[in-house]
């Protein structure tokens, strides 16, 4: 028995906050029906990291697969929810213990992101010492409810690599405030856009077993 789907999405909206530095999101309607004879058509300006996006390996390493290159299995499928909030880190230590229950996808709720209008000044992080254990259970997909994997101020990136070099794929700003712990489905696929280095997802999960 499974329960109703729950969109851990942040709204795209004018306003939303960007990476600093990065492409702000721009929604207008370009064309209006009063003027075309009949339809609404809009114009959309993003970042390939706005909101709940995916991370492909070629955001950090200039030799890694591209968004149009990735399997889109990873992003279906079972998922379990571990609440790691109060952490300013999460690693090897902090998850050794959760029984992930044999799905290839975590998603971390750290609630150190509690506003998608506001880039947060400091937020949960991964260490890199977390891509081993998560090859060992088995783990394809990591999904975190911050910005990134690493701080804002990493020019290393070393919990990215991390993953990568153990095979995890990275799903970053989901929406874990009303999620609790537990098993669930997991659906967020990106957008199959050839060459890029990332891309914006429509993420939701449905609880398992209850």
């Amino acid at each position: 028995m499974t329960g109703k789907w729950i969109d851990i999405s942040q709204t795209l909206h004018n306003g939303i906050a960007e990476w600093p530095g990065d492409t702000p999101f721009t929604y207008e309607v370009a064309f209006a029906k009063a003027d075309t004879g009949s339809v609404n058509i809009g114009k959309m300006t993003t970042s390939t990291h706005m909101g709940t996006h995916i991370d492909a390996p070629f955001h950090y390493d200039d030799a890694g697969i591209k968004v149009h290159e990735l399997p889109i299995d990873v992003y279906i499928g079972k998922a379990v929810v571990i609440d790691v909030s109060g952490l300013d880190s999460v690693g090897y230590s902090n998850l050794e213990a959760h029984d992930f229950g044999g799905a290839e996808r975590v998603l971390l709720k750290t609630s150190s992101r509690p506003n998608a209008d506001v880039f947060p000044q400091s937020y949960t992080v991964l260490r890199p010492d977390i891509g081993p254990l998560l090859k060992e259970r088995g783990v394809k997909l990591i999904g975190v409810d911050t910005p990134s994997v690493d701080s804002e101020h990493s020019k290393t990136l070393d919990a990215h690599h991390a993953l990568y070099a153990n095979d995890v794929l990275i799903l970053e700003n989901i929406v874990l405030d009303e999620v609790e712990q537990g098993e669930y489905e997991l659906i967020a696929l990106p957008l199959p856009i050839a060459g890029a280095d990332g891309s914006p997802v429509r993420a939701v999960v449905r609880r398992l077993g209850k």
